[in-house]
């Protein structure tokens, strides 16, 4: 008998405390794709909530299982616009062709294929809808900051004693109005990505936020990558929307930075307080 996989969305009591997804402000639930009269809209181990001026995710929030990873190739699956959403609210492959611009995974590809074979194979497929898709520079994961943005995820699994292995992810881009357009797309050129795992039994949240510092003319041109990292509170300010509270409690950014001209760059992964 071959079985249904269901698509779960994201667990909120993955981690065993409740995590919950970000609440879209008015502006932002204003100008939000609804499916079933909600904004969250569910895939194999992880929900988004769409923009419709945009056509990218106001948020992207995902669980990984470090212990039930599986190695899934990505050979022969398309990206394609998911059918639930209106086609005229995604970005597709009339974006990215024959320019140096990737489909960028909000959610990662490798982060998403764990548990059983099927649900696996299922959240591999998933992850290649575009509205899990922002156009990155073609090195974007491996040059930002010596992949330090592309490995952020594998190196709390690695270097922190996180408990039973498993991590829940947000993340998503920074809407600006004076981004620049593109092919009558506005391409962000910021993202942030919040991490939120259990250390001896207490829930810790650590937010980052990459500036990408795109140059877009006739031709697009790429100019030095940053990664920060930053307070919860800094995101939803940029964003528009509110994190549950569980992560204010657990952020371990310690003092609040707005400028970023106050504040270094992060080199390495030893700069990181986890």
């Amino acid at each position: 008998m071959t079985r249904t996989v269901l698509r779960t969305g994201y667990d909120s009591e993955f981690l065993g405390t409740p995590t919950g997804v970000p609440v879209l402000g008015d502006a932002a639930k204003a100008d939000a794709v609804l499916l079933d009269g909600t904004e969250v809209i569910g895939y194999t181990h992880f929900s988004l909530a769409m923009c419709k001026s945009r056509k990218f995710a106001f948020w992207v929030a995902w669980n990984v299982d470090g212990g039930a990873l599986k190695a899934l190739s990505r050979s022969n699956i398309a990206f394609v616009k998911d059918p639930r959403v209106p086609e005229e609210f995604q970005a597709g492959d009339e974006l990215y062709r024959d320019n140096r611009l990737d489909r960028g995974h909000l959610a990662r590809r490798a982060d998403l294929c764990w548990g059983p074979t099927a649900d696996a194979k299922k959240a591999n497929k998933d992850s290649f809808f575009f509205t899990n898709i922002t156009p990155q520079m073609d090195d974007f994961n491996q040059s930002a900051r010596q992949g330090l943005w592309g490995r952020l995820e594998d190196a709390v699994l690695a270097d922190v004693d996180v408990d039973d292995l498993k991590i829940s992810v947000y993340g998503g881009p920074i809407f600006h109005d004076d981004d620049r357009v593109f092919r009558g797309v506005k391409i962000p050129r910021e993202f942030w990505k919040v991490i939120v795992f259990v250390r001896d039994g207490q829930l810790r949240a650590s937010a980052f936020m990459l500036t990408q510092n795109l140059v877009l003319a006739e031709a697009l041109d790429l100019d030095e990558f940053r990664v920060f990292q930053v307070a919860v509170t800094e995101i939803e300010q940029r964003c528009g929307f509110a994190f549950p509270d569980a992560l204010h409690t657990a952020d371990t950014a310690g003092v609040q930075l707005l400028d970023a001209a106050d504040r270094p760059p992060l080199d390495s992964f030893d700069d990181i307080n986890w």
